[in-house]
């Protein structure tokens, strides 16, 4: 049942949205991105740690047992 017009017939679920790099209209073929060209642009910029989600440090002061429960009296 697959023939030439088979492509026609696709009924696209959601619009296409802006690319997340330079916000012009993503393209099917490198969604979501419009273009190879920002698609590398965000894996550049996955592998330089630029998305990287800063993290908290806990205090210096919980090794040095202000948190331990050891069972001791002090």
């Amino acid at each position: 049942m697959t023939g030439t017009g088979d492509k026609d017939n696709v009924v696209k679920l959601r619009s296409p949205r802006p690319c997340p790099v330079c916000a012009r209209k993503s393209v099917p073929n490198f969604h979501p991105f419009c273009s190879k060209h920002c698609a590398d642009v965000d894996l550049n910029r996955w592998l330089k740690g630029a998305y990287a989600i800063p993290a908290v440090e806990p205090p210096d002061d919980w090794d040095e047992g202000a948190g331990r429960d050891d069972g001791e009296d002090r």
